[in-house]
């Protein structure tokens, strides 16, 4: 029971919000039979209500529509001091795109201004520092956290909303001490659209309590399913190309901060153990030792959390880095150590027997992606200096001595309407290019196949390596993309499409 109100003890008073139980309470030699109070002083905030409290059931019961996952945030963002939540945008069907930016109290005041050092580290125009950046080793680590691209493997969505408790408490000291030196961003929902198709599904069909049968209906979820947006399209193929809504709103904002480390929050096949990196090869030619060497040191934690519960897991053995438009991938070619965590789970509810005879839950796979989330930041944190630095030099190198065997990219304007196309999808990955005056240059053909020289009319676009996007750019548009390994986990079908379709200008 709670009550507000005013407790006299002799001349002593005091406004209080209580919890009553009995006790005995003992004012000058007096016995006085009263009630014990749990006082919460006029002016303090309540502790925060876990998800489980504000949702109320338990997490991984039953599985959360988005209104109620922005609702929770939306709570959050209300109760607790270091946060700052941002809508970016919106879906086809009109539900909202949010991110949670949670840092330290200090910081929390100050976002912008860690954005702008941060772009200014990267050497970024449009960062509108007009003096020089703070000193890298002063810059907090940023951390990313992007859930549920594929509506359909749902449960890094309810793992977003624990791990956005834990980084908030009050009482976990390990999350104030991280946020000391990062920052830290979580997208709960990467596709809505998408997760409402797949939890309407679901809790149209499951019985009063889960059917761990494989076989049973609820595991059979009908086409086109839940991992394509409204119209059908796989967000986590888009992320360069950004022709859908979501992408665009959401690499927007990505662009916008550039973030060290960022992890994209998966489900796979519900008989896999857990996958996270180190990834496997192929990985592209461009990828510094550094963002392979810190996988590898993230890796490690994760593996020590993982090996303290017995919960099995994998790396190195399926999922690449070739690609550019994946979750991992893209943040990778902008800086970035970029990482794909996948949960065993697609198509399991909330409960299913695997092959192996266990039972795997919703629970299950939430406790696996929310100690991940937690065991990144910390790793984050605790090499937060050497992770901005590197960004640094990172970005240093593309603008001063950039990899690759091409200094400038000529694209002819033989068809205007094209190279308009091809300048919006540059400008929104941050790719910098211009307008040739007339010379003559001597370079790579790609539809000869030999180096010759051509002419450069003021309408051709030309697009130098020496900028900060140059990795991205020399991904997108090199003409043959070096492959250490036969077998990739997906074709390379927009390097592909964008070469055929250059080839057309």
């Amino acid at each position: 029971m709670l009550i507000f109100g005013r407790i006299c003890i002799g001349k002593y008073q005091m406004w209080i919000i209580a919890k009553i139980v009995t006790f005995t309470l003992y004012v000058e030699k007096t016995t006085i039979a009263v009630y014990r109070v749990v006082f919460c002083c006029g002016g303090v905030r309540a502790k925060i209500q876990s998800p489980s409290q504000f949702l109320g059931y338990q997490l991984g019961t039953q599985f959360t529509y988005q209104y109620r996952i922005a609702e929770y945030f939306k709570y959050v963002a209300a109760e607790a001091k270091n946060v700052k939540l941002l809508q970016y945008g919106s879906t086809n069907e009109g539900r909202p795109l949010i991110a949670m930016f949670i840092a330290s109290t200090e910081n929390i005041g100050k976002l912008d201004e860690i954005r702008k050092n941060n772009l200014a580290l990267a050497g970024l125009p449009d960062s509108h520092i007009a003096t020089a950046p703070v000193a890298a080793a002063l810059n907090p680590v940023i951390v990313w956290l992007s859930y549920n691209v594929h509506g359909n493997e749902p449960c890094s969505s309810e793992a977003a909303m624990q791990t956005l408790f834990d980084m908030v408490d009050p009482d976990n000291a390990n999350a104030k001490n991280w946020l000391k030196n990062t920052v830290v961003v979580i997208d709960p929902c990467l596709n809505p659209d998408g997760h409402e198709r797949y939890v309407n599904f679901y809790n149209s069909v499951k019985g009063a309590s889960p059917d761990i049968n494989p076989a049973a209906r609820e595991h059979a979820e009908p086409r086109p399913g839940g991992r394509v947006n409204h119209y059908y399209f796989d967000l986590n193929r888009d992320w360069a190309r950004q022709t859908q809504k979501e992408t665009q709103a959401r690499v927007g904002l990505y662009n916008s901060w550039l973030p060290q480390i960022h992890v994209d929050f998966h489900e796979q096949g519900y008989n896999a153990p857990y996958y996270f990196a180190p990834a496997a090869e192929p990985m592209h030619k461009d990828i510094t030792a550094w963002q392979k060497q810190f996988q590898t040191t993230i890796g490690k934690n994760n593996a020590k959390y993982f090996d303290q519960n017995g919960w099995l897991y994998f790396t190195k053995e399926e999922f690449d880095l070739l690609y550019p438009s994946y979750g991992d991938t893209y943040p990778i070619y902008n800086g970035s150590i970029g990482m794909t965590y996948e949960q065993g789970g697609i198509g399991a509810g909330l409960a299913i027997t695997t092959r192996t005879g266990d039972v795997l839950t919703l629970k299950d796979r939430i406790a696996h992606h929310h100690s991940n989330g937690l065991s990144t930041i910390e790793t984050a944190s605790a090499n937060a200096a050497k992770a901005v630095q590197e960004f640094k030099k990172y970005f240093d190198n593309t603008r001063t001595k950039p990899d690759g065997d091409y200094k400038a990219y000529v694209i002819k304007s033989t068809n205007e309407d094209k190279l308009n196309t091809l300048a919006d999808m540059l400008r929104r990955n941050g790719i910098q290019y211009s307008y040739g005056v007339k010379e003559t240059a001597s370079g790579y053909n790609y539809f000869t196949g030999k180096t010759e020289q051509f002419n450069i009319n003021t309408g051709d676009m030309v697009i130098s390596a020496y900028q900060p996007k140059s990795v991205l750019m020399h991904v997108l548009l090199e003409p043959n993309t070096f492959v250490a390994d036969s077998v990739t986990y997906d074709i390379t079908a927009l390097v592909v499409t964008l070469r055929l379709w250059l080839a057309g200008l």
